[in-house]
């Protein structure tokens, strides 16, 4: 392990954050690894213990490393990579990777849509809506909790049974006829409340990715619209930018 340098105009805890993240990228330390203690990356960097603990808690809120009490600190993990320029469910994105995945569904109510969820959807005189929420795990572990609003008269016979264990938009193509064209997605990050913590069984501190999709098929209609709290902690985006 390399030493911070106290000449270095960079923070000592930046370059110690560093270090640790070259030995973890060179996979000298790998996922279940325990890292070094606090006391020792003071004996060996000569640093003091705030300056080794805001350099892990760093690399915590970055999702690289997670802390159990008593026992240490460890190498997470790497992130689940979801790539941007594609339309494809969480389901089919998932097992191209060759990740399990299990969705429970917490509801399945067909209500009057608000205003918005209107608007999104381009109902007009249409206001019925299927809503459904639903928490997505991947590997047994909970990543993304997720809430879809569908225009009931373009799906009328799709039933919490017939969604149970299978992808929405595997029931769209194949039960209804639907091809989608594209989608439109922003993404913000938010704070979580303390259902949401609960439910994907995480820090109600903690920060995470907030993605809204409103998906469009072949003949211009929106067809879904989808608001997805995603852990930060487990999960990033690439996008593909072509010339």
């Amino acid at each position: 392990m390399r030493k911070v340098q106290k000449s270095n105009p960079i923070p000592l805890y930046y370059q110690l954050k560093e270090i640790l993240m070259e030995l973890i990228d060179n996979e000298e330390l790998k996922p279940g690894d325990a890292i070094p203690t606090e006391r020792e990356l003071c004996e060996i960097h000569g640093i003091s213990r705030m300056t080794a603990r805001k350099a892990i808690v760093d690399l915590a809120t970055e999702g690289v490393v997670y802390r159990e009490q008593g026992r240490g600190t460890f190498v997470a993990e790497p992130k689940i990579k979801q790539q941007l320029s594609q339309l494809k469910s969480f389901t089919e994105q998932m097992s191209e990777k060759g990740l399990n995945t299990f969705t429970n569904i917490v509801s399945f109510v067909i209500k009057d849509a608000t205003k918005k969820i209107c608007n999104h959807l381009e109902l007009g005189d249409n206001k019925a809506v299927f809503e459904i929420k639903r928490l997505r795990y991947v590997e047994d572990e909970p990543i993304a909790f997720e809430t879809v609003w569908l225009p009931f008269h373009m799906c009328p016979e799709l039933t919490r049974d017939t969604l149970e264990g299978e992808s929405l938009y595997k029931i769209l193509r194949e039960k209804f006829g639907y091809n989608f064209d594209f989608a439109k997605q922003s993404i913000e990050p938010i704070a979580i409340n303390e259902y949401e913590s609960k439910l994907l069984k995480i820090d109600q501190k903690s920060l995470a990715l907030l993605f809204r999709r409103t998906t469009y098929l072949d003949d211009g209609r929106a067809i879904e619209y989808t608001k997805t709290i995603n852990r930060s902690d487990k999960y990033k985006y690439e996008v593909v930018l072509k010339s």
